[in-house]
């Protein structure tokens, strides 16, 4: 981290998921003196991990991966209760037919590819081949694989595609098969950071916490924002706000705790780590 920055540096995902916390600081409706810098989760994740951001919107995996690194803003996370709509599974036939099979997965995620692994491994006993690739560059091209993970926009957009008439929401796959709500993102404070910036990092997770609450209030006004440049229509924005929750609380820290179970169990990390939360004061 360059000494000669003057502003901590906060990573924002640049998927409209967001919208509600990153809208009400980038308007001035919360005031701050943070230099937003977006990007997808897995170069957040990479400039996370190289020292570029104090704070930052994260997968849920990069803490699980490097707990040592980072400390958790507490009670905010982007994840569901159910139908999260922009994590979906694509397939041309059902699930079960994708032993053996190519599932197509965008670079950028790094949880929902975890996730999705775990579904297919343990839930519907399918061992499906992942390949990395950008499915909205293939399908211009004629290209049909068995299988697409889509994330973010992408997933919106893509949901209803002709050629993929079965469609896995992994928010709800999860819910039905735990009965806990998914965590797909958590907000984190590099620890090294936190060391020489403690106050100002606190007020930045106060900021923070004052723009989801803002967005949480205005949430109406900004699905007619976000569906400006969508195929989607303002009440589908609306549902698809509706279905996220961007709270981290016992419920959820309780679905977070039971991924990251799984993900040592499938030995996608070496052990569960603990939950260690910044301090707001």
């Amino acid at each position: 981290m360059s000494a000669a920055r003057s502003l901590l540096r906060l990573g924002k995902i640049g998927y409209r998921n967001v919208l509600p916390i990153y809208h009400p600081l980038e308007q001035g409706m919360v005031k701050h003196d943070l230099e937003i810098v977006s990007g997808v989760p897995a170069e957040l994740n990479e400039m996370m991990r190289q020292g570029e951001l104090h704070l930052s919107a994260n997968s849920s995996i990069e803490y699980a991966r490097r707990p040592e690194r980072y400390l958790l803003v507490p009670d905010l996370a982007i994840g569901c209760h159910g139908p999260v709509q922009s994590v979906l599974l694509l397939t041309r036939e059902p699930v079960t037919t994708l032993d053996g099979q190519k599932v197509l997965v965008s670079a950028q995620t790094h949880t929902s590819a975890a996730l999705l692994r775990i579904l297919l491994d343990q839930r519907y006993k399918v061992d499906a081949r992942f390949q990395t690739g950008d499915a909205t560059l293939q399908l211009s091209q004629g290209i049909r694989p068995p299988g697409i993970l889509a994330i973010g926009d992408e997933a919106l957009e893509l949901r209803r595609h002709q050629a993929y008439p079965h469609v896995y929401d992994l928010g709800q796959e999860w819910l039905e098969w735990t009965g806990l709500p998914f965590i797909f993102g958590v907000w984190i404070v590099l620890r090294s950071a936190w060391q020489e910036h403690r106050v100002s990092l606190q007020r930045a997770m106060r900021q923070l916490l004052s723009a989801k609450q803002w967005g949480q209030e205005h949430l109406s006004d900004l699905c007619g924002l976000a569906a400006q440049d969508s195929s989607l229509d303002t009440l589908e924005m609306c549902s698809y706000f509706n279905g996220l929750s961007y709270n981290l609380r016992e419920r959820e820290l309780q679905g977070l705790h039971r991924f990251f179970g799984m993900l040592e169990h499938s030995g996608q990390i070496q052990k569960v780590p603990d939950l260690n939360f910044a301090s707001l004061n």
